[in-house]
């Protein structure tokens, strides 16, 4: 039976079904196939209301139905994330028990091949978006069933806590239901593995491997997954590890003060604090880390510092977007904090901003490559110390993303440390060895890579407000120590220009059209070289990168997102003439320009596109 208004139409008398009404039949039964082994009744209610509104002819549920069922959420190096919704393109039980079963058949094979434990181990943990304790628990029902052996975290809590667990607790693999900053009605799978790769995020061919699993299960009923309530719920040990290790590691990093051994610089010094978890989970255990290091109370967002998956107080929970701070400035005002440290939901990544006369509202938050190159340094100034007291010579590696900032190269050069530029993400840069610090310009910072193997905002947050209050005890600011980095390395100026597109394969269309039609300059400026990540031999890895070295020394970045759909561009410029001052209007010019340029051949790139698909459907007509 076909679809009223929309199935069905006569040809020649013969009444045969188009081809798109066969396809809407044909997507509406798997739909009811799905619907039937559901084991979530609001999903299965969810998935009958498509299929009906559908075959009612209703345009906005077909759209629906087509989204949700017409594919599969695919499982990469991030592991899935996603829309909370029915079918299997969506975040739902069914897809999580099913990534469960082919991830535990991908753990076993690794144990029967000797490359993990027998039986192969797991610990999961969850954060606070919607249904993340019930996909915890169908991850930890499913692994069980199928014997591996199953932690799961008592309450919710942030990823860094999931990362730690692994090495702490030495399984075989970790993981972490959340969507970390993503819009609200999503969710997501992320996973990371034990042994060898010491508690790292997976990374390819890992992510395909466990892919193909996960294909052969889910044309296998749901109900035929076995499950069992044989796992175990781990007591507060974990946490209070990761508590005592990380507050020891930011301690035993604190510089001294020449003329009291054994106090820290600034450890007298008053600051006012203020904090915002976003709605998110790491207010707890980041207090308890602050309190630990000996690291001033804080004052917390009160209408944000306890988990709640609505996210009632902002559009999108991430501390890069336009408004998501205005709480946080609020409640510092009416203190006057010296400083605000804003976590995302999951805590992995950190922001902070401090008093700025310039604003309007008070405040200014640094980007992520500015606080990245201030935590490398002082990772690099920490190691130095080290060696100095061991009598060694410095060693380790700094390390940040290609589509950081360049700055951080600067600092390894003056301190005599290795540098590396990874592909994005924190599953390249906590696989650095040596790693003594990692940062991606999306606020991602790993500060202590012995501890955790993945960015930790909370570790990172703590580093931030020591040495906010060491400068502070020398009456100076992050400010000022901004000038003196410009002045010591030269100073880099970054920007990104984002576009919001209507899906992530949009993005990677634009991606492509870039490919089609290259920039030759920008602004007047001709590109010197040009990269594409994706010929063989350009990476390690093939990545979707394109890079674009102007003559001026000015660098252009261009990816799609790899979770969300946007097309990303990365700006960097740099300029070594004159004082700090001097250096910054000069940098800040150039990317000024190099903004409005990059924006205008992306708008000339999306109107022949949209042109293109007019003229097609026009000639279609």
């Amino acid at each position: 039976m076909g679809m009223p208004g929309m199935a069905t139409t006569s040809t020649g008398g013969t009444g045969s079904a188009s081809p798109r009404g066969e396809a809407h039949e044909r997507l509406a039964r798997a739909a009811s196939e799905w619907a039937a082994q559901d084991i979530d009744p609001e999903t299965r209610a969810e998935a009958r209301r498509l299929i009906a509104g559908a075959r009612d002819g209703r345009t906005d549920a077909t759209a629906e139905l087509e989204d949700a069922f017409g594919g599969r959420l695919s499982f990469g190096t991030a592991g899935l994330r996603g829309r909370l919704g029915a079918g299997p393109r969506r975040m739902n039980r069914v897809v999580v028990s099913q990534t469960s079963t082919g991830f535990a058949a991908y753990l076993l094979e690794r144990a029967a091949r000797g490359d993990a434990d027998e039986p192969p181990s797991i610990v999961i943990g969850y954060d606070g978006r919607v249904n993340s304790e019930v996909f915890a628990r169908d991850t930890a029902e499913v692994m069980a069933g199928t014997g591996v052996r199953a932690f799961l975290l008592p309450d919710p809590g942030p990823t860094p806590l999931t990362a730690f667990a692994v090495r702490h607790l030495g399984v075989s693999a970790g993981v972490m239901i959340t969507a970390s900053h993503n819009p609200p009605r999503d969710n997501g799978y992320k996973v990371y593995l034990g042994d060898a790769d010491s508690g790292s995020q997976i990374a390819p061919p890992v992510d395909g491997e466990i892919a193909a699993h996960i294909d052969r299960i889910a044309a296998t009923p749901v109900d035929g997954i076995p499950r069992s309530t044989d796992y175990t719920v781990l007591g507060p040990g974990v946490t209070n590890a990761y508590v005592a290790e990380t507050s020891a590691a930011v301690l035993a990093g604190l510089p001294q003060r020449p003329d009291a051994p054994g106090k820290t610089v600034g450890a007298d010094t008053g600051l006012r604090v203020v904090y915002t978890a976003m709605h998110g989970v790491g207010s707890r255990i980041a207090r308890r880390v602050f309190v630990s290091a000996g690291l001033p109370r804080v004052t917390p967002v009160p209408q944000q510092d306890h988990p709640d998956g609505a996210f009632p107080t902002v559009a999108f929970p991430n501390p890069e977007e336009p408004g998501a701070l205005d709480l946080a400035y609020r409640t510092a005002r009416g203190i006057d904090a010296d400083l605000i440290v804003a976590h995302d939901p999951d805590a992995d990544r950190l922001a902070i901003a401090l008093p700025h006369p310039d604003e309007r509202s008070g405040y200014r938050r640094l980007t992520g490559n500015e606080l990245g190159l201030l935590l490398g340094w002082r990772a690099a100034e920490r190691e130095r110390a080290s060696a100095a007291l061991g009598a060694r010579a410095v060693a380790g590696t700094l390390a940040c993303t290609i589509v950081s900032s360049p700055a951080l190269k600067a600092v390894a050069r003056e301190y005599g440390l290795g540098y590396v530029e990874t592909l994005s993400g924190f599953k390249w840069v906590s696989r650095v060895p040596g790693l003594i610090f990692g940062f991606e310009e999306a606020l991602g910072y790993l500060t202590h890579p012995r501890i955790v193997r993945d960015k930790d905002g909370i570790s990172a947050s703590a580093d931030a407000i020591a040495m906010v209050r060491e400068l502070a005890s020398e009456d100076r600011t992050v400010w000022d120590l901004l000038d003196e980095a410009s002045e010591r390395f030269g100073h880099f100026a970054s920007a990104q220009v984002t576009l919001r597109l209507e899906s992530m394969a949009a993005a990677s269309a634009l991606s492509t059209r870039v490919r089609e039609d290259p920039p030759r300059e920008f602004g007047g400026v001709a590109v010197a070289s040009a990269q594409d990540l994706l010929l063989p031999g350009s990476s390690e890895i093939p990545a979707d990168v394109l890079r674009y070295d102007l003559d001026d020394g000015s660098r252009v970045m261009i990816r799609p997102s790899g979770t969300e759909p946007k097309l990303k561009v990365y700006l960097d410029t740099f300029s070594d003439q004159g004082r700090a001052r001097r250096r910054r209007r000069a940098a800040e010019r150039a990317l000024g320009a190099l903004e409005s340029a990059v924006r205008a051949y992306l708008e000339g790139l999306q109107r022949g596109r949209a042109e293109a698909m007019s003229a097609g459907e026009t000639s279609g007509s």
